[in-house]
């Protein structure tokens, strides 16, 4: 499995090597050894969690403050533009973001590392988004980053009019947000 830091460096962009021929394809779509080799800890995932979205849904920028998770993203039907914003403030990279395309095509799999938010937005008609996460699900510590917010300015891949649950809609600015140390 292949492993690329993007422009900042704690998020990696994961790619399978993929076996495929007329009957179909095989890959390894996770090794404990080459993930912690790859982002320098150990890590034990807890939760797996599945969502299905129609094609202009947008979900984010979530996190939890309290019981932060770690998340190893990925498509795996249609295709997704998975976002990462840094909100560690210690770090050089506080407030910034990288974002890449996951599809059921390129297998590729997102590691969002804790002390950050995270969101996507579908493209194809509709997808189904995968993900592993290091600690457990605790709504009384969920917060929402306006997936909009002009500080940020996040360059979403968006055509037509978005899907946006209440809340997200409703996030708050980064500028107001509770971040980590």
């Amino acid at each position: 499995m292949k492993s690329t830091p993007l422009a900042i460096a704690d998020v990696i962009l994961f790619e399978p090597r993929v076996f495929a021929d007329e009957r179909g394809f095989f890959f390894e779509s996770f090794n404990q050894r080459q993930f912690e080799q790859a982002i320098g800890r150990q890590v034990s995932f807890v939760q797996d969690n599945h969502s299905r979205s129609a094609h202009n849904v947008l979900r984010g920028l979530h996190y939890q403050i309290k019981q932060p998770q770690g998340k190893l993203v990925r498509a795996v039907t249609g295709a997704v533009f998975a976002v990462a914003v840094d909100i560690r403030t210690s770090s050089p990279t506080c407030g910034q973001w990288v974002g890449e395309i996951l599809s059921a095509e390129n297998h590729r799999q997102l590691w969002v590392p804790e002390g950050f938010a995270n969101g996507f937005v579908v493209l194809s008609e509709s997808a189904e988004f995968l993900y592993k996460t290091t600690d457990y699900w605790a709504p009384e510590h969920e917060r929402c980053i306006a997936w909009d917010d002009p500080t940020l300015a996040i360059d979403w891949p968006i055509s037509g009019v978005l899907l946006v649950s209440a809340r997200d809609a409703q996030g708050a600015r980064f500028d107001n947000v509770e971040k980590f140390a």
